[in-house]
């Protein structure tokens, strides 16, 4: 089966994940996909392949030369955004792209046009992948998983490139934050290991935004408006202060690079109650403790005014920046920019917006940075992927594999 078909194939299973279920995968249809997936890797003739009851595949592809060489490993998730639908994905490759509109559905006028997404002008000539405007793709990271194998399967026909033993390892619920949460850390056997997770060609990142939740509750006082004078308390207009006494200016739409922001996702209220949902980010650690701690000093302010218990915030931390855990072993990094150098990709080395299970994976002993897969758009009915760009994806892990068996 070759890199296309495998991703084809993929993108027709259903596994979007649902963080309201409170369990491990989130959704029973992750599983359904992992055991396909496990069949496949049999196939392949991989070894030590297990798949444990939350969903987590492990597979060794054994070495093939007798020196030492430390054990690395490949990660993909194979859940998709809960943001849209990922049910009955019908993927379209558009050949030899020219630069013009795509019409993912011309009945209902959806268009994959590059003056919305300039990036589609930097694959004219290249055979994309795209939707056909109703569901996600799935790229993210289905383009990850088909890679690895691909990858896998090459490094088994070619027993002249040499390389150490190598473990895959494909997890559910990435996509809300619980990827890394079961993951065996001690099980999968590794000194380091990549995700193949990131976006456009030659993107190698190994530091991300330190994250956290913020639940923010405001409880107010209703009774009957027309004598409500000096006695309601409307938990909704509470709620808009609260709101704006955070910096304007410090949200996704507004910043870039590594600027760090609070970011609201959610408000639903009436007069007696509210509650605001948030994601604080920033790549900067002391930064990222000044906001949950900024948050906490807002609700106060409010407390001094409509009483204490007004507003209460809790904060959850979600993941921290992985630079710290990965920098004392920048032969890592130097090891996939060479790779990518072998394979023909110019390396960009860039801070993510966002995070990975990398991040959480270095935090619990398995450095972990990430590197592209080669789609865009991730997580919406515009997603698309180029053909080559999956192609260099996979020549860099095979790279990866020669390399460090090279340097040992």
């Amino acid at each position: 089966m070759k890199l296309v078909e495998r991703f084809l194939k993929y993108v027709s299973f259903d596994t979007q994940s649902d963080e309201t279920t409170g369990k491990t995968p989130s959704t029973d249809k992750q599983l359904v996909f992992a055991k396909h997936l496990k069949i496949e890797l049999e196939a392949l003739g991989l070894e030590e392949i297990s798949l444990d009851e939350n969903g987590y595949l492990f597979a060794t592809l054994p070495a093939n030369i007798e020196r030492a060489v430390p054990t690395i490993g490949f990660i993909a998730h194979m859940d998709t955004s809960p943001d849209m639908s990922g049910k009955g994905v019908k993927p379209r490759i558009v050949p030899d792209y020219d630069g013009k509109d795509i019409a993912l559905c011309a009945e209902e006028n959806i268009i994959l046009s590059p003056r919305q997404f300039p990036e589609l002008l930097d694959h004219v000539g290249e055979d994309l992948i795209v939707t056909d405007g109703h569901t996600l793709l799935g790229a993210d990271d289905k383009a990850g998983i088909a890679e690895i194998i691909s990858a896998v399967a090459y490094l088994k026909e070619h027993p002249e490139i040499e390389h150490g033993k190598i473990r895959i390892g494909f997890n559910p619920d990435e996509e809300i934050g619980l990827g890394a949460h079961k993951f065996d850390v001690e099980k999968f056997g590794c000194k380091w290991a990549y995700t193949m997770d990131g976006g456009e060609v030659g993107e190698l990142e190994f530091e991300n935004f330190n994250a956290a939740s913020a639940k923010v509750k405001v409880c107010g006082c209703n009774v009957h408006p027309g004598y409500a004078k000096n006695k309601m308390v409307n938990s909704m207009r509470v709620a808009n202060e609260f709101v704006s006494l955070l910096p304007a200016e410090e949200v996704p739409e507004a910043t870039e690079g590594y600027e760090g922001f609070y970011h609201l996702i959610g408000m639903n209220g009436e007069v007696e109650r509210t509650e605001l949902s948030y994601i604080i980010r920033d790549h900067d650690r002391e930064k990222f403790e000044y906001r949950k701690s900024f948050m906490t000093k807002c609700a106060s302010v409010l407390n001094r005014k409509y009483g204490e218990g007004t507003v209460t915030v809790e904060v959850k931390d979600q993941y921290y920046n992985m630079r710290e855990q990965v920098e004392p072993l920048m032969h890592i990094i130097d090891i996939a920019f060479a790779a990518m150098k072998e394979a023909g990709v110019e390396p960009k080395v860039r801070a993510i917006r966002g995070g990975t299970d990398g991040a959480q994976l270095s935090f619990k002993g398995l450095p972990c940075p990430n590197i592209f897969a080669g789609g865009l758009n991730f997580h919406g009915r515009f997603e698309f992927v180029p053909i080559q760009s999956m192609e260099k994806a996979v020549k860099v892990i095979v790279e990866i594999a020669r390399l460090t068996a090279g340097r040992y």
